[in-house]
């Protein structure tokens, strides 16, 4: 936990420690970064506002990091609740968001289901699907399109993942955070739309005329069956 409130990380690092997990706290970007690539810890909870470096920057460079390092989760906290500051966390790369004030039980169930959509499960019986030159890679959690790698987040890949798995199906916003998330979120959370349009970006050839992830009005997504 990167947080410069000492108050606020005990109380939430009991909280945790008593729900079963182990913590270490941090109070400033430049200790917590080092921390993060001394200890390999499962997950960051990372506060946007920090004596020493923006919370947005240290997740740039968190992400800039060479090897698994640079793949790790983090939950970023924000004190203004602003919809940009999620806006711009997710963009660049944090997995989930929570404002402040909170409550912690909400943050361990956010905790939680980042750490499923992380965790190691059964293979699948077809670990790759391959949509003409898009190819998923569920076991390595990879995807390729013509060949080369597209650059995806944990949560933009889980995202992509529930929509091929369900190719020609529309979704609806809510259901698709909901299968990635395993909890309802709010009905008016437009954060899924900021992801979806960096996936686009990722692997379409035309981001302005998609071919992959279709829009449906009023409804919400749709992945296209259609193989290039």
């Amino acid at each position: 936990m990167i947080e410069d409130d000492a108050r606020l990380a005990g109380m939430v690092g009991e909280y945790l420690t008593q729900s079963g997990f182990t913590v270490m706290h941090r109070g400033d970007g430049a200790s917590g970064l080092q921390a993060l690539q001394d200890s390999a810890p499962s997950l960051v909870i990372l506060d946007l506002m920090l004596p020493d470096m923006d919370g947005l920057e240290l997740c740039r460079r968190i992400r800039a990091l060479p090897g698994e390092a640079a793949r790790v989760p983090v939950l970023m906290l924000t004190a203004k609740g602003d919809a940009m500051d999620r806006v711009i966390g997710l963009e660049i790369g944090a997995d989930d968001y929570l404002p402040k004030p909170f409550e912690p039980r909400e943050l361990l169930a956010r905790i939680r289901a980042v750490l499923r959509r992380h965790a190691p499960g059964a293979a699948p019986t077809q670990p790759v699907l391959r949509f003409g030159s898009l190819e998923i890679d569920r076991d390595a959690r990879t995807v390729c399109v013509g060949g080369q790698p597209a650059e995806l987040t944990s949560y933009q890949f889980d995202l992509l993942v529930t929509l091929a798995e369900r190719a020609g199906r529309v979704l609806t916003r809510e259901q698709i955070m909901e299968a990635v998330r395993g909890r309802e979120l709010e009905a008016f959370d437009r954060s899924i739309d900021v992801h979806m349009g960096r996936i686009r970006a990722a692997i379409e050839a035309d981001v302005k005329h998609p071919r992959r992830i279709l829009t449906v009005r009023g409804v919400g997504y749709v992945f296209a069956r259609q193989q290039d």
